[in-house]
């Protein structure tokens, strides 16, 4: 039987044995609903390759949607949603359920007819996302080439002409010469009936896909061009992959792990087959496996990290009428942010609300956004999360916050210094596992709350960060918004007051008066010009304050469609919160995600030891480290593999080229790039070479993008990735792609060589 009849049976058999997936594959009515007033039904069908979901209007004729479970990335049971929370009177939450998509699409939420068919659904696709996330990456390419020829196979009858062979390989993104097709579909159709079946298929896919750049790789240190001894795979580790210690035990590992021939693995040798495996594989990553888990020491000051910071949390959409909900919180949660920010304004019967002031920006409750603190804060990361609270209630809803966040957070909330003693310094992230800390006013200081002195309630600014109003600083020219945030006055709360412990907010004058004046609990918020402009005239001071200190920074309030600054200009002068609005992608949040992929995605990053040390002076503007010399940076892109394609237009293909960045400080900020491969988007070769000076490597994130190039248009986005250069493995390695939105895009990848040698 060949491997794709194994694999269908194998799905068929799987069905049968479990009684979740056998209703899922029958089909079920639910109710798909979008709001209080739309509720349609709909048809719910699994395919038998077990991957997609199919689903249909009751009325619609024939239109009919499908999404892979390959797209959702978790399923949440009850009225845990907005929308179901919204009919939660209609419908009991034992037959509500809610599909989470990756990135940035939005949930499906649905009503089954009974609570025991919700249960099918949700158990059903927990197991199918787990053995999803369980696959091998031969398995994953071998379901990729399942799914593809299901999708050619117009007559659904198994086999595929040269013509249906020929449009596939249009859809697959390769434009090839008709006559090597027709050689390549002649020598694989061994039934020589002029069509191919499925394992007759996956020989001309695997004859097409022939890894040429790999096997001169496998072949240069190959003595006999069959197999690498363990003395050949030895030989390649340590002199191309850079392996210095233990290398005979991984050579070994490696041998076990990703050699499928069993006479291989007893010979203690490996095929060409496992050396692919090996090098498409975690540990054949540009990505050093090492720091992808928790590597870093924890125990330091909460101002020696970088800290995962979102803006406006609360908004799906854009500043001005986008959708505000507890979703964006969630979503940023467990995408391992650390801080999160609600502006709070007066509501209804008492009632905080949360949205985007003196704009059009729908409106949730504080204490709803609080709840889905309490319940995600903890799921992607068990350091702390700091709540930054913009504040403008009056002193009786202030009060209700209080409450709020002492009745549901329980002892989550931070409400007094740990071990109850007068601290000299910020704690750990180590020290706050666990906990949510406030960050807004506070009525005095750490130390009047611990003496039991306490002022008269604040008279003043509730709020240091009425974004709007730096317009004013920056633009003087926008009247209608200027007059609308002249705000009276306001008291502070003494409850509210005493939920902040060491993220007190505090105006900032200047550098001199803080390192005179400031208290280590004082965090200061700064709009990106103003940073911006500290950083020109005095970056190594602000560099200073930084290592005693928090700094936020945050978009402008000119950025209306959530836009997002260069995070990299403020990680440079040792910021640790950069707040980005995480609902908007692009290359600043690529590299918000790049710089935060590594330590276990916790959220923290130690800064390197030169921007922490108060006796050592750093100016990002300058950088000059003591007996420091500058690295280089060789990559050799060799080629790509199934790039995805972007253009959707029938029979268009596309023409790659492959540019690396390098964000650091300004003497690192360049880019380079390859030149473009006409027509080819499946396995397109460069072998061209590019290269970089590196002078603070530690600052450093290189972004690896592919586009489409376009000689007329600006050139269309492929995929990326991003990743600190302290985390690159050099020698031989794949780069697997992801999208926009930073969801992984298998099997798309790059193959490239990677050299870093001191300059002398």
């Amino acid at each position: 039987m060949t491997e794709p009849q194994m694999a269908s049976t194998e799905r068929s058999l799987r069905i049968q044995a479990d009684d979740d997936l056998k209703s899922m594959y029958v089909g079920t009515v639910m109710r798909k609903i979008k709001s209080r007033t739309w509720k349609k039904q709909r048809y719910f069908r699994l395919q038998e390759d077990c991957m997609t979901i199919w689903y249909k209007s009751k009325k619609a004729g024939n239109a009919h949607s499908t999404f892979s479970v390959g797209d959702v990335e978790a399923v949440r049971e009850g009225h845990q949603s907005e929308v179901l929370l919204s009919i939660a009177d209609e419908f009991p939450s034992d037959r509500c359920f809610t599909l989470v998509f990756r990135g940035r699409r939005g949930n499906l939420d649905l009503v089954a007819e009974s609570a025991g068919e919700a249960q099918s659904w949700i158990k059903g696709i927990r197991k199918l996302i787990d053995n999803l996330e369980n696959m091998g990456q031969r398995e994953k390419l071998d379901q990729w080439i399942c799914d593809w020829f299901k999708r050619a196979d117009k007559n659904r009858d198994g086999r595929m002409n040269f013509k249906e062979v020929r449009d596939l390989l249009k859809m697959m993104n390769v434009d090839m010469n008709e006559h090597h097709a027709l050689r390549l579909f002649t020598m694989a159709d061994k039934s020589q009936s002029g069509t191919l079946e499925d394992d007759e298929f996956v020989m001309f896919y695997k004859m097409l896909t022939q890894r040429e750049d790999v096997l001169r790789v496998f072949q240069e240190y190959s003595a006999d061009g069959q197999k690498l001894t363990l003395q050949d795979l030895k030989d390649f580790l340590q002199e191309e992959q850079l392996h210095r210690d233990g290398v005979q035990q991984y050579a070994l590992k490696l041998i076990e792990c990703y050699e499928p021939s069993d006479t291989a693995r007893m010979l203690q040798v490996m095929t060409f087959d496992g050396f692919l495996m090996y090098l498409t594989s975690p540990e054949g990553s540009i990505f050093n496996p090492t720091m992808v888990d928790l590597y870093q020491d924890m125990t330091q000051p909460l101002c020696h990290y970088f800290i995962s910071s979102s803006h406006n949390t609360y908004l799906l959409e854009d500043q001005i009428r986008g959708q505000s909900s507890v979703e964006g919180y969630i979503r940023a949660l467990k995408r391992g942010c650390r801080c999160v920010e609600v502006d709070c304004w007066d509501g209804p019967n008492g009632e905080p609300i949360v949205y985007h002031g003196h704009t059009f920006t729908s409106k949730i409750f504080f204490k709803d956004v609080v709840t889905v603190l309490g319940d995600y804060a903890f799921k992607a990361s068990q350091y702390p999360v700091i709540l930054s609270i913009e504040n403008h209630c009056s002193v009786e809803q202030q009060k209700v916050m209080a409450q709020h966040l002492t009745q549901i957070l329980g002892d989550k909330l931070l409400k007094s210094p740990l071990d109850g003693k007068f601290p000299i310094g910020l704690p750990s992230p180590e020290d706050l596992k666990g906990k949510i800390l406030l960050k807004g006013k506070k009525i005095g200081g750490l130390e009047d709350s611990m003496n039991g002195v306490v002022d008269d309630p604040l008279m003043g600014e509730v709020s240091d960060e009425e974004e709007t109003a730096e317009i004013d600083d920056d633009h003087h020219r926008n009247d209608s918004i200027r007059h609308r945030v002249k705000k009276s006055k306001q008291s502070l709360s003494k409850e509210l007051s005493d939920c902040v412990v060491y993220c007190k907010s505090v105006h900032f004058s200047s550098f001199k008066h803080s390192q005179i004046h400031s208290k280590f609990y004082e965090i200061s918020s700064f709009t990106e010009s103003k940073a911006r402009k500290h950083i020109r005239e005095a970056g190594a001071e602000f560099v200073l304050h930084n290592a005693r200190q928090l700094s936020r920074v945050y978009p402008s309030g000119l950025r209306t469609d959530s836009s997002n600054f260069n995070p990299q200009d403020m990680w440079n002068a040792g910021c640790q919160i950069v707040a980005l609005n995480f609902q908007t992608a692009g290359v600043e949040m690529d590299l918000n995600d790049g710089l935060f992929s590594q330590n276990g995605h916790c959220g923290y990053v130690l800064k390197p030891a030169f921007m922490s040390n108060t006796d050592e002076r750093f100016d990002p503007e300058s950088p000059q480290i003591d007996g420091y010399k500058p690295l280089s940076l060789s990559i050799q892109v060799i080629s790509g593999q199934q790039l995805p394609k972007v253009n959707i237009k029938e029979g268009s293909i596309i023409d790659p080229l492959v540019r690396v960045e390098i964000h650091g400080v300004p003497l690192d900020q360049a880019k380079q790039e390859t030149r473009y491969i006409d027509n080819n988007g499946f396995n397109p070769v460069w072998y061209d070479t590019l290269q970089f000076t590196i002078h603070v490597p530690e600052l450093a994130l290189v972004r690896f993008v592919v586009e489409d190039y376009d000689k007329t248009s600006k050139n269309d986005f492929v995929g990326q990735f991003t990743l600190p250069f302290t985390c690159i493995q050099p020698g031989y390695r794949h780069i697997h792609l992801l999208s926009k939105d930073g969801t992984s895009i298998p099997p798309s990848s790059l193959f490239v060589n990677v050299r870093i040698t001191k300059l002398t």
